[in-house]
């Protein structure tokens, strides 16, 4: 872990990710985790909470919040972090889109996802990275609580992990809350088992990729209006309402 972006952009090669300290100071952790967690509530009051478990779908320890984007104007700011857009810059160029924000939170006996790369519906063999997954940790993130568990290297691979691969020996990502994690398209990893009697795990997953690929939320059905009124330039050039070079209309970028 560092808080020098050189250091974190060294380790994000080496290892495929990078862990920012201090990337949310108090008062931005405190509204991020606030505005998550009612998020969350307001979904389960109006039946719109998606509970399910890693391993077993009748059990709700784990929930998605989905579309994070209209759910506060702070997940707005993590979209363009400026540290965050400085190393993916630097991995995977510019232009970049956003590809979906969204948050997992898991809760006490909550078991584990599936092992699994974020680019594995790209085509293998994988010729560098394809996408990465800026993951902000609302929560500190401990073995016991499910902190998501990791290969590091295994992005050298260039593929997906397969069923041989189901006992390779993993990582848990502990960090405390406020730290940043880039972990770029091909590193293998999942979800942790919760194994605690009353810890919940809240970690926010901002997915960017080349602008080649559909985006995972079509942002252009899902945003609420008041979010692309009020968006900066690079925020807009991200969800695809500025463009360059691919999205063009009449061969110019939206306005």
């Amino acid at each position: 872990m560092t808080d020098d972006l050189d250091r974190a952009a060294r380790d994000l090669g080496e290892h495929g990710l990078c862990l920012v300290s201090g990337a949310l100071d108090a008062a931005a952790l405190a509204e991020v985790r606030r505005r998550l967690y009612a998020a969350a509530d307001d979904d389960l009051a109006s039946g719109a909470r998606q509970s399910f478990a890693m391993d077993d779908p009748a059990d709700g320890s784990n929930t998605r919040v989905w579309n994070l984007l209209n759910r506060g104007w702070c997940f707005a700011q993590l979209a363009e972090h400026p540290a965050a857009l400085e190393l993916l810059r630097g991995l995977l160029g510019w232009p970049l889109q956003l590809s979906n924000i969204s948050a997992n939170i898991t809760g006490p006996g909550g078991g584990e996802m599936v092992f699994h790369a974020d680019q594995l519906y790209m085509p293998q063999p994988w010729r560098g990275p394809q996408g990465a997954n800026v993951v902000w940790l609302i929560d500190d993130f401990t073995e016991a609580n499910g902190a998501t568990r990791v290969v590091p290297g295994s992005h050298r691979w260039n593929r997906t992990p397969g069923p041989d691969d189901a006992g390779i020996d993993t990582v848990p990502l502990e960090a405390p809350a406020g730290t940043m994690c880039v972990m770029e398209g091909r590193v293998w990893h999942r979800t942790g088992n919760n194994v605690t009697a009353d810890q919940h795990r809240g970690g926010i997953f901002a997915w960017y990729t080349i602008p080649i690929y559909r985006t995972q939320e079509n942002w252009f059905l899902a945003l609420d209006p008041i979010v692309v009124q009020n968006a900066s330039d690079t925020l807009l050039e991200l969800l695809g309402y500025r463009a360059s070079g691919l999205g063009l209309v009449n061969g110019r970028s939206p306005r």
